[in-house]
């Protein structure tokens, strides 16, 4: 018996090819735009989708790029942008370190404002340096990290190609916070950045992406399913990693939002201000499992009561999640819940293979298979 079902919504509910397109948009421009560091005379930043769809397949190698670091438990587009970018600024780094050593050990100091990135990119023009997205996979294949101890790898990468001993990169660092702020101007685009960050944005010009989110399934029968779990007694609810704007306009939108008991919705914005309060707990997005762990205990439980709970939870064995990803069903299997496979994100139905070896207790073609499993 059922009592809870938490959904994912990226890879769920909405499709996940607007937050790729964004991510790679995003390193383009810390790579390519005067603003960062500069070394690409074609960035715009109202691109044609012509032009998206090239930057998609250049930056993230056909997608390969993305589907490594989410079979690596990695599901937050924030931390995707931040190793795909990291990673080419190790090269560049190591490129300008015999002539420029002040400034390269500047950044691995933890000094990586726009004004040392444009430093950088001056410093590049003397070089041959070209930046081969390829490489990222190659790098980091042979290491078993997993999670968010792929960010910490970037320290072994670096020492290894510059030789500096650094600990500057993880998710708790400036250039980490420059990377999600960036994505976050190219998602919500100039008006909604204004309004959901509280701050201008820094370069206009970006339409966003909010408006132009895709459903995987019709939300009329998505709703249904949802409004039948409702009326068994089933309490529903979101653990998903997009902000609260990137969460709630699209859902209500489409209709499905007041689906879903608003203290039972968990979102990234939720997660960030947790790890501000509590940073020697931090990084808690998934695979942690504080974004779930947050919806069963509701929005009212305070922090510092989830996180000292113990795991896994004894009455979990009736919650089902929800998800698309590795990192949901690590989630998952901290609390003990069983978990549901939707075989709608990045990787399609060729996941099936990743969520039978992890022991994925039902893999669905989409979500209304959920039905199946509760209802029947």
């Amino acid at each position: 018996m059922v009592r809870m079902i938490l959904f994912d919504v990226d890879g769920v509910l909405l499709s996940e090819e607007r937050y790729f397109d964004a991510s790679a948009l995003t390193v383009w421009e810390l790579v390519a735009s005067p603003r960062f560091l500069g070394i690409d005379a074609s960035f715009t930043t109202s691109p044609d989708e012509g032009e998206i769809r090239a930057v998609r397949r250049h930056v993230f190698v056909n997608d390969e790029v993305l589907k490594f670091v989410k079979n690596r438990g990695i599901n937050a587009n924030w931390d995707m942008v931040y190793l795909t970018f990291a990673h080419q600024l190790i090269y560049a780094l190591a490129a300008i370190r015999d002539h420029h050593r002040e400034l390269v050990e500047r950044i691995l100091n933890g000094d990586a404002s726009e004004k040392v990135l444009q430093q950088v990119g001056k410093a590049l023009e003397k070089t041959s340096f070209s930046l081969d997205y390829a490489t990222f996979v190659t790098d980091l294949e042979a290491t078993p990290a997993q999670k968010h101890e792929l960010l910490n790898e970037l320290n072994r990468l670096a020492e290894a190609r510059i030789g500096i001993s650094t600990s500057v990169f993880g998710r708790t660092s400036q250039l980490w916070e420059l990377c999600r702020d960036t994505f976050q101007e190219w998602y919500l685009g100039d008006e909604k950045y204004a309004f959901s960050v509280n701050s201008e944005i820094q370069m206009l010009g970006k339409n966003g992406f909010l408006h132009d989110e895709i459903p995987i399934v019709e939300p009329a029968d998505v709703r249904k399913m949802l409004e039948q779990l409702r009326s068994a007694g089933i309490t529903l609810g979101i653990g998903t990693g997009r902000p609260n704007i990137e969460t709630i306009e699209p859902l209500t939108a489409i209709q499905l939002m007041d689906c879903f008991e608003p203290m039972r919705v968990v979102t990234a914005s939720t997660v960030l201000q947790a790890e501000e309060v509590n940073p020697a707990a931090a990084p808690l997005a998934k695979p942690h499992p504080y974004c779930y762990l947050k919806g069963i205990q509701g929005m009212e439980t305070p922090d510092s009561e989830v996180l000292a709970t113990a795991l896994p939870l004894p009455t979990a064995g009736d919650i089902l999640i929800v998800g698309d990803s590795l990192a949901d069903l690590m989630a998952a299997r901290a609390i003990g819940c069983q978990f549901a496979a939707t075989l709608t994100g990045l990787s399609g139905a060729d996941a099936r293979s990743m969520f039978e070896q992890h022991k994925a207790d039902y893999i669905l073609d989409n979500v209304l298979g959920v039905a199946g499993i509760v209802l029947s």
